[in-house]
């Protein structure tokens, strides 16, 4: 039995949110899942700010971003035998993503944070935190950027042995 047999990836695009499609499409092909690839139109932040006179002016230019989103996850995916099935919809991201997960079933959502702190998270908010507080499923979240360090999903290895304890609690040496 797989652990994950659907596993949802929201993208905005961007090359560093890469780094989480990267992530979900190894998850993937080790439990043998397919991927979800969402891109969420942020309507809900021009509400009430009078743009929605323009938003048909702009809605095509963001659709074809978001087309381009998706897409790259179906392009990282090439030589893989990951399935991708790509959505686009509109309305608050945190909200959207969470809908989505439910609606599709998937087991897992995998995210890129940016790892705000301090005032930027405050006056920002995090997508990624509304999604982890909100989530009935697991949320996976990859931190994204330049300050991100350690090793990448190519080199991952599956620990050994070394510290292991066997049936009667005893460590192994």
């Amino acid at each position: 039995m797989a652990l994950y047999d659907r596993i949802l990836v929201p993208t905005d695009g961007s090359p560093k949110g890469n780094r989480a499609v990267e992530h979900a499409l190894a998850l993937a092909a080790i439990h043998d899942a397919e991927v979800h690839a969402l891109y969420v139109v942020d309507t809900a932040s021009y509400a009430g700010t009078g743009m929605e006179a323009t938003w048909t002016g702009i809605d095509d230019l963001l659709r074809e971003d978001a087309d381009e989103a998706v897409a790259r996850v179906e392009a990282l995916a090439e030589g893989t035998d990951v399935a991708v099935e790509t959505s686009v919809v509109e309305g608050s991201p945190g909200r959207e993503i969470v809908r989505y997960a439910t609606d599709a079933g998937c087991d897992l959502i995998v995210m890129g944070t940016h790892g705000r702190g301090g005032i930027d998270r405050l006056l920002l908010g995090s997508v990624a935190e509304r999604v982890v507080r909100r989530s009935a499923v697991p949320v996976l979240t990859v931190r994204l950027g330049e300050e991100t360090e350690g090793s990448t999903v190519e080199e991952a290895e599956p620990a050994d042995d070394a510290g292991a304890t066997d049936d009667a609690g005893t460590t192994d040496t």
